[in-house]
C-alpha cells in the first residue's frame, strides 16, 4: 500500500475519535461541533479513510465486565488446515464469537491455528459455547484448549500524536 496523505482536518478527526466516538445520539455531529466542521464533511473524510485503508474500522467495543460477561475464554482449536477457513467462517457467524481468526501453529508447543474468543456469565456458559464450536468443527478438530482471561487490558488502537 501506498502513502496516504492526510491533510490537517484528517489528523484531527483521527485526534478527536481515536479514543472512541462520543456516547452521544448523533457522535458524528458531537465531532464535528468539537471542531467546528459539519457533520456530514466528518462522516465523508471517515468513509474516505475507511476506502483508503488508513481506518480499518468504525465499532463498538462494550465492556463485557460491566456487561455481566465475567468468564472471557479465548477457545484454541487444531483445525485440519484444509477446512480451517470455511469452518472459521461458520464459527465467526455464531453469536457468541466476538473475534475469530486463523493463526500459525508454532510446532510442536502449539498445534492450534484457529482461535475463538467467546464471552460467558460463568465457566459452565464458555464451555457450553466450546462444544457448540466443537460441533461445527467435528472431525476436522484434533484437539482445543480454552484460555481464561484473568485480568482486563486496556484495548486501543494506533494513537498518533498532535
Amino acid at each position: 500500500m501506498s502513502s496516504v496523505e492526510l491533510d490537517a482536518i484528517d489528523r484531527r478527526i483521527i485526534l478527536a475519535t481515536q479514543a472512541g466516538l462520543p456516547l452521544a445520539p448523533q457522535p458524528y455531529h458531537a465531532v464535528a461541533a468539537q471542531l467546528g466542521l459539519v457533520a456530514e464533511e466528518v462522516m465523508a473524510r471517515l468513509r474516505r479513510m475507511l476506502a483508503l485503508g488508513v481506518i480499518r474500522r468504525i465499532g463498538a467495543v462494550p465492556n463485557h465486565y460491566a456487561l455481566g460477561y465475567v468468564a472471557n475464554g479465548m477457545t484454541v482449536w487444531d483445525v485440519d488446515d484444509a477446512e480451517v477457513d470455511a469452518l472459521g467462517e461458520r464459527v465467526g457467524r455464531l453469536g457468541f464469537v466476538s473475534h475469530c481468526y486463523r493463526r500459525p501453529r508454532c510446532l510442536p508447543d502449539w498445534p492450534y491455528n484457529l482461535f475463538t474468543m467467546v464471552h460467558g456469565r460463568n465457566r459452565h456458559e464458555v464451555i457450553a459455547y466450546a462444544a457448540e464450536i466443537g460441533r461445527i468443527l467435528g472431525a476436522s478438530c484434533r484437539r482445543h484448549d480454552i484460555l481464561y482471561s484473568s485480568r482486563i487490558l486496556k484495548k486501543t488502537g494506533l494513537r498518533i500524536g498532535a
